[in-house]
């Protein structure tokens, strides 16, 4: 296993050192999940905008870091998030990932990522009420997280330049929940 971390870890310092370019830093606040059918367990949630919990906030934050390898079009990005989930238990992710850009309209661009992702919460079965029903997160009742590891998490990025490196950012994850996070992102080390 510490030989697998190394070879990646020396293979991504070598495609850093071989293609330097720019990196970018964000901070987004985390902010709404939608479940499109409505949410299984929505009598659970304190923080719903309707009755079926399609709309529910989760307050939380993320930063990241990337790493452009190619202009600013492909990276390398590192995420960490950190919220409260639908019950309003702690919840966050991990995820690591490539990234590409679709488009760029004038200030306007849309990003792409995709990549491992480990998503974690504090369990809902110490919850009065939970049923256990879903089967996308592990974990059994004896234990105090639950987790899904994903190898293709990823989220849609659009981004408006506000002024100079900074720019306004708005992810989307197309996921069930689908989530929405809301942010800054900065730029550094720019070539454009």
């Amino acid at each position: 296993m510490k030989k697998l971390i190394f070879a990646i870890a020396f293979s991504l310092t070598s495609i850093f050192y071989l293609f330097p370019q720019q990196m970018a830093f964000g901070a987004k606040l985390t902010g709404l999940s939608i479940h499109p059918a409505g949410a299984a367990h929505w009598y659970l949630m304190p923080w719903k905008l309707d009755e079926r919990a399609i709309f529910v906030i989760n307050p939380g934050a993320r930063i990241n870091f990337e790493y452009f390898i190619y202009r600013d079009i492909f990276s390398v990005k590192i995420e960490q998030g950190l919220y409260k989930d639908c019950l309003f238990q702690l919840g966050g992710f991990t995820h690591l990932g490539l990234r590409g850009r679709i488009f760029q309209i004038g200030r306007h661009s849309l990003n792409f990522g995709i990549g491992p992702t480990f998503i974690y919460r504090r369990s809902w079965y110490q919850i009065d009420g939970y049923r256990g029903d879903d089967a996308f997160f592990r974990g059994s009742p004896e234990d105090e997280w639950q987790w899904r590891f994903l190898w293709y998490g990823g989220d849609f990025e659009y981004n408006f330049r506000i002024a100079g490196n900074t720019e306004l950012s708005v992810s989307l994850v197309p996921f069930i929940p689908i989530l929405v996070h809301f942010g800054v992102r900065i730029i550094i080390n720019e070539h454009r």
